[in-house]
């Protein structure tokens, strides 16, 4: 048998996913030795699995008479076809997803005039052409069949001229009063036509006000540099130039704005392809794992309360060092713990001077803003890594005016409410107590996608429309404008923001397009032509602005900020506010794609968990799926624990988003409410609250123990040093023999050969990658208790490792999907031939001789493929068909499947080549995971072409390939991942 080298720069034994595994529990062992992960019966059926393979054969044996298994449907003739539309062909269309006061340029293709997958725009400079799982995930919310369908007037059904007629007589009192009684509460944007028409409705009701709410907000960010620059602007990371990162509190490469381009920013400053290569240097600190600590070469566990002195102690050290800090910063004592790892870290950031980054998340203060900013004007990094750019929109939350303007309600002082957008009854902050002071409010009116909470209550409910379904604008980070361009018409006759706000402001009807044109004109480049240019390519040709010089802070703002606000100490157990991976606040919470799609770092679906430190559960007595109580003041609620490895002690991650109530299907009883905790005082962390054990427990659903390692070195993993002393220690970790293959081996004359390469020292497991197959290949959900029992459908997988102690760990990811083996397993076994070998080397599924007997998926040991237990897609929703690719085929029940390479993409593109009488180009066929992910983790192309990418990418010295010591020659192969850590510091797992 092959033998793994004892090599001790990599153990197999060093990582473990859970702790179930850590621990080699029963239900870890009766997981990982079933024949078949999921074989256990769910309550919908209690068919055995012999049983189940009768009825199959007994199909099989009337496949003649029956024809085939999927129900018969009627289609429809197209018999007045566009001029411009050629069926079977996709289209494209550039556009933008508008995302509070961040925007990310997309490329829409439409099939038949169908939205159905979103990419990156290549053209546009903030993303590259790449996506993160959120823009992946938006096209479904167009697709949404529980978004709300008509304009409501108290709950009865009514029309946008009802609405009309109705505002033109109220708007008539309005008039007379200058506004007086009359407010908007709405979301933050980066709309110049909002902008506009924001400062019409100031002129036109001048005694209005206008409160500006978005529960997940970057205030503290632009507020602070706002003070410290003098005058609006928008921070633009340039994580490509840096090479020394400090990351305070923030999740810059998912969560944060802009992460597509930091995360492609990031990634590229890793590539480290000989051993002269000097790769960045990434410092984490924070209180709950992120993407970004997950990628941190060091990661300093602490609670988000105790940032502020962090950042005062590395300040003191750059000020010994002669670095001029503008504050005058208090005498503090620093913690002994932090004194090693600060030394290290302020070496590292003198060393790079220009060529370092400090970036604080959204949920530290302002005062930490403003201390970060001139940290970084003092390194020399404004201008170079950090450049400033002048912000057109300035219009960020503020709770003071919330709070201000819901006393005014409960007064009776407020006669017309619109909320724009807005759901503030559900993530308002408990203690205003929004919807009580609404129901004082006469006229209350929403638009909304959903009857959500705030709709319910509503006198006028106004039914919103997807960004894919209405003309915007917005202004993008670098001062550059880019246009909503929407490529359907609005399902259900839906209206848009800028829409509802022109009629409340002049009364009358106007299309979204017709505001937008509005916006244009009144610019000085507004030619027809550079319009449609503009339309064409996504973002303006010649928009870009210069960043701002670096600032010093004016005395005045040295003189009102008191940095001992930043040494107050906590008391009690902290609670952290989060935004959630899967719904973003509730902005996602009734999109199936998410709530399926794994949490990168706990693997968890379909819920939300108060994640607790290992030691901190320990002190509670409380493990993970026990219930507990978390109190704050006179708040409580109820909610499950989950045990994170590497979270801070004595604090508590809440994600927002969930505990949604007659919202859809999808929404509807998944996880916990945690905004009844939010306080306005206390939006983002606070301290002294208490966590006890409950009654109860809650099964929690997680993937990490899905595709077990089973001791083998599957993912890989070297300091920079050790990849000095062996730049091939990926390969040398395990000995293959020379093994003699059982059959013929394939034989390729000519044509293509195709394969994949992903990099691990790029991929930081954002998953972005999933939804992006997911998307392209029609794979359907399966809800919660499927996936607990293992059956999700996901053709790829992200697999997240553990390294080191469960208290601070490291954290490894590697994507996992079909590795189109050459000596491929599953064929071998399956009596139908129903998994074949192709002439270009994919493995391929021929679904209509599938049987089920499911060998292939036994005998495959990457655990790459997937069986339909039940038929996902038969009561699938006309309205959620729309989203599906026609180029896929669409599976029902019974079928195994996998990964395909995305081979409608190959073939596509090769009957394009084909029509032009050329070759195919390197790089021209790009699947849809590859053509996702943000930090170009992802290669793949034609093995016959030695000039080609791929072929680079697998003759690297970091390249490897899992279990080749088995003899299956998978066409996948991996690069090793590299750390970046600082000698100087002794990490547990360096010592």
């Amino acid at each position: 048998m092959p033998q793994v080298n004892d090599d001790k720069t990599q153990k197999p034994d060093k990582f473990w996913r859970s702790y179930d595994q850590l621990e080699n529990n029963s239900e870890y062992q009766k997981f990982v030795e079933a024949e078949f992960p999921g074989e256990e019966p769910s309550p919908e059926t209690e068919i055995k699995r012999r049983t189940f393979l009768g009825i199959m054969g007994a199909s099989m044996a009337l496949a003649g008479s029956v024809g085939c298994r999927k129900p018969v449907q009627t289609i429809v003739p197209y018999v007045n076809q566009p001029e411009s539309l050629v069926l079977g062909v996709p289209q494209h269309y550039a556009s933008v997803m508008p995302f509070g006061t961040s925007s990310y340029p997309v490329m829409v293709t439409t099939n038949e005039g169908r939205p159905t997958k979103i990419e990156g725009n290549p053209h546009h400079p903030s993303s590259l052409g790449k996506t993160n799982a959120f823009m992946q995930a938006s096209i479904l919310n167009l697709y949404d069949p529980d978004r709300s369908k008509n304009i409501s007037q108290n709950g009865v059904p009514a029309s946008w001229e009802n609405f009309i007629e109705f505002w033109a007589e109220h708007k008539t009192t309005l008039d007379e009063t200058r506004g007086a009684g009359f407010a908007i509460i709405a979301e933050e944007f980066s709309s110049s036509s909002m902008a506009r028409l924001q400062d019409q409705f100031h002129r036109t009701y001048p005694h209005a006000k206008w409160v500006t709410y978005s529960p997940i907000s970057d205030r503290n960010i632009l507020s602070a540099l706002e003070s410290a620059v003098g005058q609006p602007v928008r921070p633009k990371y340039h994580f490509d130039r840096a090479k020394a990162i400090l990351s305070l509190d923030a999740d810059p490469f998912l969560l944060d704005s802009d992460n597509v381009s930091n995360a492609h920013g990031f990634a590229q400053g890793r590539h480290a392809e000989n051993i002269n290569d000097e790769i960045n240097r990434l410092y984490a600190v924070e209180s709950g794992m992120s993407v970004t600590g997950a990628a941190a070469d060091h990661r300093l566990r602490l609670p988000s309360h105790k940032m502020g002195a962090f950042l005062l102690a590395v300040a003191h050290v750059l000020a010994d060092e002669g670095v001029q800090i503008q504050f005058d910063l208090p005498v503090m004592q620093s913690e002994p713990e932090w004194n090693e790892w600060i030394q290290a870290l302020v070496s590292d950031l003198l060393h790079h001077r220009g060529e370092s980054i400090v970036v604080a998340g959204r949920n530290q203060p302002k005062t930490v803003h403003l201390l970060v900013h001139t940290i970084n004007a003092a390194l020399g990094t404004i201008g170079n890594t950090i450049e400033y750019y002048p912000a057109e929109t300035t219009d960020f939350s503020d709770f003071d005016e919330l709070k201000s303007l819901i006393l005014q309600m409960a007064a009776g002082e407020i006669s017309t409410v619109v909320c724009l957008g807005t759901n503030p009854v559900y993530n308002a902050p408990s203690d205003l107590n929004f919807a009580l002071a609404l129901g004082n409010v006469e006229h209350r009116i929403h638009l909304g996608t959903h009857v959500d909470e705030t709709a319910r209550i509503a006198s006028w409910h106004i039914h919103q429309a997807h960004f894919l379904e209405a003309w915007g604008d917005v202004t993008n980070i670098d001062g550059s404008t880019s246009i909503v361009q929407p490529v359907i018409n609005p399902l259900y006759l839906a209206k848009s923001e800028l829409e509802v706000l022109y009629t409340l402001i002049t009364g009358q009807d106007r299309s979204s397009y017709g505001v937008v044109r509005d916006t244009w004109e009144r610019r000085r480049d507004s030619s027809e032509s550079t319009w449609r240019q503009m339309l064409h390519d996504g973002i303006h040709p010649n928009d870009s602005r210069d960043p701002l010089p670096a600032q010093p802070i004016t005395r005045q703002i040295q003189e009102s900020v008191d940095l001992n606000v930043l040494l107050v100490e906590g008391r009690g157990f902290e609670v952290v506010f989060s935004a959630d991976y899967s719904s973003y606040g509730g902005l996602f919470s009734n999109n199936g794609w998410m709530q399926e799609l794994p949490d990168p770092v706990t693997k968890m679906v379909w819920d939300n968990a108060a994640l607790i430190s290992p030691r901190s559960a320990e002190e509670r007595h409380v493990q993970t799926g026990d219930m507990v109580r978390i109190s704050f003041d006179c708040c409580t609620m109820l909610i499950p624990v989950w045990v994170a490895p590497g979270h801070a002690d004595n604090s508590i991650t809440l994600p927002l988003g969930y505990g949604r109530r007659n919202i859809g299907r999808v929404a509807d009883g998944v996880g916990y409410d945690t905004y009844i905790l939010r306080r306005t005082e206390h939006m983002d962390f606070v301290t002294g609250a208490s966590i006890t054990r409950a009654e109860g427990e809650r099964i929690l659903a997680s993937t990490q123990n899905h595709g077990s390692m089973e001791g083998r070195p599957l993912i890989r993993e070297a300091t920079m040093q050790e990849y000095h002393d062996d730049p091939h220690f990926a390969q040398h970790m395990v000995h293959v023999p020379d093994l003699q293959s059982l059959w013929n081996e394939h034989q390729y004359d000519e044509g293509y050969q195709w394969g994949m390469s992903i990099d691990l020292n790029a991929c930081i497991g954002c998953s972005a990658c999933v939804l992006a197959c997911q998307a392209e290949n029609n794979i359907p959900i399966v809800g919660k208790r499927q996936a607990d029992y293992g059956r999700e459908m996901h053709w790829l997988r992200v697999d997240r490792y553990y390294a080191g102690d469960d208290d601070d760990p490291q954290v490894g990811f590697q994507p996992v999907a079909c590795h189109h083996c050459e000596m491929a397993p599953c064929e071998q076994v399956c009596p139908v031939a129903a998994t074949v070998h192709d002439q270009e080397g994919l493995n391929m599924m021929t679904y209509n001789r599938c049987i089920g007997t499911r060998y292939c998926s036994n005998n495959c040991p990457y655990k790459v493929r997937r069986f339909n237990f039940f038929n996902y897609t038969n009561s699938l929703p006309e309205l959620v068909q729309m989203v599906q690719n026609p180029d896929v085929t669409v599976r029902t029940r019974g079928v195994m499947e996998k990964c395909s390479y995305c081979v409608q993409r190959i073939n596509r593109v090769k009957r394009q080549a084909k029509l032009e009488n050329r070759e195919l180009q390197d790089g021209e066929v790009m699947t849809a995971c590859q053509q996702a992910c943000p930090t170009n983790a992802i290669k793949f192309g034609n093995l016959l072409d030695r000039n080609s990418e791929i072929v680079h990418e697998k003759q690297s010295e970091r390249s490897y390939e899992i279990l080749a010591e088995f003899n299956f020659r998978p066409r996948t192969s991996y690069q090793a991942k590299l750390r970046n850590p600082n000698p100087s510091i002794n990490d547990q797992e360096h010592s």
